[in-house]
């Protein structure tokens, strides 16, 4: 059995760890236990099915979702609800089987890939891993609108408008 002084001295030391406890940051306790932290952060084993391409930093952001562009399983765009309730991509998934590093540069072996590594404002760069980052492409301000590429797809979007009335009649 405890005695009081030994009781009181156990209560003592209760507080005094569980005041530590609240000051540390949650990485912080995570590191002061024993078995460390739970599980690694996603991409930066090497052992995945995807090349990771971060646009974006993640503390812009609120909220995730993901999407497949393309074919199911190849491409995958991570978009991020930001604050204001606007969305905007956060970071691109790349099945392995779509694209290669070469030199510590991520190189698109498919169409799909090709093409948004070109969309790109700057070629991919190893992080770590599987994880890489680039910068997203240019945001073109209103007053440079239309493009010369917009005014090229509207009239081939006119052009097949006007094809397809004709087959039509």
């Amino acid at each position: 059995m405890a005695t009081t002084k030994q009781k009181k001295a156990a209560r003592r030391n209760i507080k005094k760890a569980q005041a530590k406890w609240k000051s540390m940051t949650s990485r912080q306790r995570a590191l002061a236990q024993p078995e460390g932290r739970a599980r690694a952060k996603p991409g930066t084993k090497g052992a995945g099915k995807y090349y990771r391409i971060i646009l974006r930093p993640k503390s812009e952001f609120t909220s995730f979702r993901n999407h497949d562009v393309g074919k199911k399983g190849h491409l995958q765009r991570i978009a991020g609800k930001r604050r204001s309730g606007s969305w905007a991509t956060h970071a691109w998934l790349i099945a392995k089987s779509d694209a290669e590093v070469k030199n510590g540069l991520l190189v698109g072996k498919t169409k799909d890939a090709k093409d948004l590594l070109a969309k790109l404002r700057t070629r991919p760069k190893r992080v770590r891993k599987d994880i890489f980052e680039a910068k997203d492409r240019r945001n073109v301000p209103e007053k440079e609108k239309p493009t010369p590429a917009m005014k090229k797809a509207w009239s081939k979007n006119i052009l097949k408008a006007i094809a397809a009335r004709w087959k039509k009649k």
